[in-house]
């Protein structure tokens, strides 16, 4: 895809012009916010097409010095470089000014449910948010568990976790849907392979400014917390249930001790599920187009195998098989297939455009 002198001028120019107001100190509020964050998007686009406005130079230059037989040799070497990093900077610039996702930037709300397979689902639950940890922490992101709902066992039924840091939805939005694990479960005796399953969802968490509630929409409830196998883990009411009453909403958090915080992290909870209702409400057509890309995401769609004896994964959206298992579980290789599912996602794109 060759990008035309003239968009790259005018780049340049929306460039520039942001630099200058953000320069200028008369910004303020949210006009400033607003500016921010327009200048955080052109910049790395801003940086391609400087970089690839410069190479088109170079290259009509040493075209100009092919007329001088004295430099014709050496201008005929320096091209032929040149001109084989010409298309990756077109494809570079052209992957930058693909419509970005309102939220990939944002925070995201990591939310995993033991799916069938019992106690076996459950551990596998805990394998999948240790794993989501550890791609986290490589990441230079901050996880903080918003409620945790333990099984008798050791593994989760249902956790809830924040995740902040630069680009986490961006990178995180295609791991959600069913999670599926073949392996011989530590409760069975008789050494037969079992498959369970695990969801996952992930919800960009909105400013709150990108989504109001209304306290007359809500119903709150509060109740005494119980741990796992119900046994009370204390003895006051600090268990929150938050109904919003216009979708009929749920949200339950009562791992902290404090009903004040149980609170603000169920409202944080309700926050991201509603976004996430208004997004997919809203999208229409482009969220169809990234369904058929790399899966809708839905929970009830099968995304990824982990098979334990064979010690593989194999992403089904995009028929991508890494043998290594443990690896991935332990965050580098879960970095390879997010970057792969993004690159898919991408191309898939790229070729929309170009059609």
């Amino acid at each position: 895809m060759t990008i035309p002198a003239e968009r790259l001028d005018q780049i340049a120019h929306r460039f520039a012009e942001l630099e200058a107001r953000m320069a200028s100190g008369t910004l303020e509020g949210a006009a400033f916010i607003q500016a921010s964050r327009d200048y955080a998007e052109l910049e790395p686009v801003a940086k391609v097409a400087a970089d690839l406005q410069t190479t088109r130079g170079e290259i009509a230059g040493l075209e100009e010095m092919l007329a001088d037989p004295e430099m014709k040799a050496m201008a005929e070497e320096e091209l032929a470089a040149i001109k084989e990093r010409l298309p990756e900077l077109e494809r570079q610039l052209a992957v930058a000014m693909l419509p970005r996702d309102s939220a990939d930037a944002k925070p995201a709300m990591l939310e995993i449910r033991a799916g069938t397979g019992g106690d076996e689902a459950a551990l596998f639950a805990a394998d999948l948010y240790r794993m989501y940890e550890r791609y986290a922490a490589e990441q230079g992101w901050k996880v903080e568990p918003i409620s945790m709902n333990a099984s008798d066992i050791g593994g989760f039924k249902e956790v809830v976790a924040n995740v902040t840091g630069t680009g986490v939805f961006a990178k995180l939005k295609f791991e959600s849907g069913v999670h599926r694990v073949q392996r011989v479960p530590v409760t069975e005796s008789g050494g037969r392979i079992h498959t369970s399953a695990a969801t996952v969802a992930v919800l960009p968490e909105p400013d709150e400014v990108d989504i109001r509630i209304e306290d007359k929409d809500l119903k709150i409830d509060v109740y005494r917390a119980s741990g796992a196998g119900g046994q009370h883990v204390n003895t006051t009411d600090s268990a929150v249930r938050i109904t919003h009453l216009p979708t009929g909403t749920v949200v339950t958090c009562q791992d902290g001790r404090s009903q004040h915080k149980n609170k603000d992290k169920a409202m944080q909870v309700l926050r991201a599920r509603l976004y996430e209702a208004e997004r997919e409400a809203t999208q229409g057509a482009e969220a169809d187009a990234r369904k058929a890309m790399v899966g809708s995401g839905d929970r009830s769609e099968r995304i990824r195998t982990y098979n334990f004896p064979q010690g593989r994964v194999t992403d089904h959206r995009i028929g991508l098989t890494l043998h290594k298992l443990e690896e991935v579980l332990a965050g580098p290789g879960l970095g390879e297939l997010v970057d792969s599912l993004i690159a898919e996602d991408e191309a898939k794109r790229l070729a929309a455009m170009s059609e």
